[in-house]
């Protein structure tokens, strides 16, 4: 039996130097039988998964170290055996996806392109924040679905994929989306990148096969029962990938998602352990200030940093992770917990699978049974908290009084 590679963290992977000489070196990460770490004589780092492909060994690249990291590395290198398994050679299905995205890219206008090129000529006018908040809604819910497809092969069913999964849970947000796609087509359409009826259109459409009023749920959002805290933390921690790490900052933080996925280093002091996040970023439209636990603190130092990317938490891609990618984690964490034979994590009240918002509240329910005052745990979620007059003569956001409750929240879920 072939001897297993021992298991390195993305610390020790960090650590990993060339010895000298002019050759490249190879070190074996573990984790995914085959993974490798080239190190090559001037510094840099390569992943390579050294494999069989039918009867010939192959050594598959899967990208650079750090803009590949560990756990998106064994990802990748999972997902490469798969397609092995499935009679696939890895290298050439990739060839083949760029061979086939540079045709279709020459042949016709992608949705994604179609985004951009409506932007430019249809909101210039628009307020930032208003056109900050399209964008946004369109990367997040709509890019992913159709984002590679010719805006001429989009149908119906297409656009039905990207708002299905929206259309009951975040009604307001699904009728913006749908317009923007409607609008964008049209674009298309009268720019003459495509032919026939607005697949986007709701009379005589889409009305026909999703309800008429897409109904929000009442409620608050899922929380975690306090009592699962420490045991949810512990199994968040011993996940890898930046969803994980930026689900792990927000519950330390409490809070929102938006808030941690569009983090930037330079509002984070991490000598004073402050994270001040700008009034731009945030709902109130007010700045907002976050002492950092030691726990936070500790986080945010071993994480990689990105060259020429300002994000605390990118995506692979560079950019800024979705919203959905939080709420996955949060859900795969619920779906381990019941392949185990538990119940998983859920609300005490609603019997429903927490969800990253919900930690919010989880939170305060600490703060409440811990006897913080009421205030002091209403600014560190950022709330509005008293009337115009009361705000208008307080001078202080209790940001050292805040320090030590966080402090006193990171070690609870650390289970101290």
């Amino acid at each position: 039996m072939p001897k297993l590679a021992k298991e390195l963290s993305a610390i020790e992977v960090k650590r990993l130097n060339h010895p000298g000489g002019d050759s490249n070196r190879v070190v074996a990460v573990g984790g995914v039988s085959g993974l490798l770490l080239q190190l090559l004589p001037g510094g840099g780092k390569t992943w390579l998964l050294r494999t069989t492909v039918g009867a010939k060994r192959r050594h598959v690249g899967l990208g650079g170290f750090p803009e590949v990291t560990l756990a998106q590395a064994r990802e990748r290198a999972r997902e490469a055996k798969e397609l092995i398994r499935q009679g696939v050679d890895p290298v050439e299905h990739k060839k083949a996806a760029r061979s086939a995205l540079i045709a279709a890219q020459r042949r016709g206008l992608l949705f994604r392109d179609a985004v951009d090129r409506y932007e430019a000529a249809k909101l210039e006018g628009m307020a930032p924040k208003g056109r900050k908040q399209w964008r946004s809604q369109l990367e997040t819910y709509a890019l992913p679905a159709i984002g590679d497809m010719l805006v001429q092969e989009i149908t119906v069913q297409d656009v039905l994929r990207a708002l299905q999964p929206i259309w009951a849970e975040k009604a307001e947000t699904a009728k913006k989306v749908r317009a923007s796609l409607e609008a964008v087509l049209s674009w298309a359409t009268v720019s003459g990148h495509r032919e026939g009826d607005n697949p986007a259109r709701w009379r005589g459409n889409l009305k026909e096969l999703l309800p008429a009023r897409a109904k929000a749920k009442a409620g608050n959002q899922p929380a975690l029962a306090l009592d699962d805290g420490p045991k949810w933390f512990a199994a968040l921690r011993a996940r890898e990938g930046t969803g994980s790490r930026a689900l792990e900052f927000l519950a330390l933080t409490a809070a929102r998602s938006g808030e941690v996925r569009g983090a930037a280093w330079d509002e984070i002091n991490l000598e004073k352990g402050i994270w001040t996040i700008p009034a731009t970023r945030m709902k109130a439209s007010k700045e907002h200030r976050v002492p950092l636990s030691s726990a936070a603190v500790t986080l945010l130092k071993v994480l990689p940093r990105m060259a020429d990317n300002p994000l605390v938490f990118p995506a692979v891609r560079g950019g800024q992770l979705s919203d959905m990618t939080l709420s996955a984690t949060m859900k795969r964490l619920h779906e381990a917990e019941i392949a185990d034979g538990r119940t998983g994590w859920l609300d005490p009240r609603n019997g429903k699978p927490a969800v990253p918002h919900g930690l919010r509240s989880t939170f305060r329910d600490w703060a409440a049974e811990r006897g913080y005052e009421r205030d002091m745990a209403e600014i560190a979620l950022a709330h509005v908290v008293g009337s115009d007059v009361e705000r208008r003569y307080r001078r202080t956001d209790m940001v050292e009084r805040r320090r030590d409750m966080m402090a006193t929240w990171a070690a609870f879920l650390r289970g101290e």
